[in-house]
């Protein structure tokens, strides 16, 4: 239970951070200092390698952060698509109706409004948008004699028309508000990568490899180990428990790239690899790191089994624990799948904790 109540407060927390990341990530991308080394009169000095680790590790932070809400917004657009697709078909079966009963009206009554010279509500009657029609609506029952029930049924059709393309005009400007968004956090994490790819372009391959193995990915193995073992790693455990299946289905993907917003099957960023390999297991479990930080069952380390999600990064990355010591993890852009030891530097550093699907 306290493990719950302690959960929910940092989900509340995450609420709040997820609100101001956008901003401080826009800060960063515009004053990310890039090391170059230079020296003499009034030039900055020559970074530590330390220094150079945390500006990396700063910015892939802010990287993941902003890839788990790029994640949020994409599944807000799919909904938001599959929700315009059934208002759509809504629309055209109240349309539909809505035309039949306007010609059923104009059938019956068309000889008295025209015998009361009312031209008017023949137009009326003639005309294709609903809100027209329901700004006339006491004009329509007035002059509608003996076919009272026509135009009632007329009228019901008009406003569920007009009500159905209210909600599709909504639809499609929410679904274009998404796609702004979307495109704004893919910039702003294209920036970020730039600067994070300067600064390391600014190092040695000597150094650039002491701060690789100090980041996301760590010293991260894809074969069966040896200089002269080439040959993927594959999984030879168990499947008999849904927690089995999804190890299996994470050691299966070893090898493949991380992408950007990710879910499969080409590819994978670090919340898509852990939903996928639960949904072939049958589970689902959340999109984001957010929200499985604050739906699953948080469970102390000492208890961590093979299956089981780690997060990481202030609830901003995620990894699969598969069991001898070893996570298998989808790192960062230009990175693939990798099985990573549990005991990396820069993954106990910023373990967060241990969530059961």
């Amino acid at each position: 239970m306290a493990t719950r109540i302690a959960a929910k407060h940092r989900a509340r927390t995450t609420q709040i951070r997820r609100g101001a990341f956008l901003a401080v990530a826009v800060a960063a991308a515009t004053s990310v200092a890039v090391y170059t080394g230079t020296t003499g009169a009034g030039a900055a000095a020559t970074p530590t390698i330390a220094q150079v680790q945390a500006q990396v590790n700063s910015l892939q932070a802010k990287i993941d952060k902003l890839g788990q809400q790029y994640d949020a917004a994409n599944q807000e657009y799919q909904a938001a698509q599959a929700r315009l697709s059934q208002v759509q078909k809504q629309t055209a079966s109240a349309q539909a109706s809505y035309d039949s009963a306007r010609v059923q009206l104009a059938q019956v009554a068309v000889s008295v409004y025209e015998n009361q010279d009312q031209t008017s509500i023949i137009g009326l009657l003639s005309s294709g948008n609903p809100a027209t029609v329901l700004s006339q609506a006491s004009l329509v029952l007035q002059q509608a004699g003996t076919h009272n029930e026509e135009a009632t049924k007329f009228l019901t059709a008009a406003q569920t028309l007009a009500s159905v393309q209210q909600q599709r005009q909504r639809t499609e400007q929410g679904i274009a508000q998404i796609r702004s968004q979307l495109a704004s956090q893919k910039s702003q994490a294209n920036s970020l990568l730039a600067k994070s790819q300067a600064t390391l372009d600014s190092l040695t391959a000597a150094q650039q490899a002491q701060v690789a193995a100090n980041t996301e990915g760590g010293t991260s193995t894809s074969s069966s180990g040896g200089q002269s073992d080439t040959s993927p790693i594959t999984y030879t455990g168990p499947t008999t428990t849904q927690a089995d299946k999804a190890v299996a289905f994470a050691y299966a993907q070893l090898g493949k790239p991380y992408i950007w917003g990710g879910t499969g099957p080409e590819g994978y960023d670090c919340s898509g690899l852990v939903q996928a390999a639960w949904a072939a297991a049958g589970v689902a479990i959340p999109r984001t790191t957010y929200e499985d930080w604050d739906d699953l069952p948080h469970i102390p380390v000492s208890e961590m089994q093979p299956g089981d999600l780690i997060i990481y990064n202030a609830e901003g990355h995620v990894g699969m624990y598969v069991g001898g010591g070893y996570i298998i993890d989808a790192p960062h852009t230009g990175a693939d799948i990798e099985r990573v030891p549990y005991d990396e530097s820069w993954y106990i550093d910023n373990e967060d904790g241990v969530l059961r699907p």
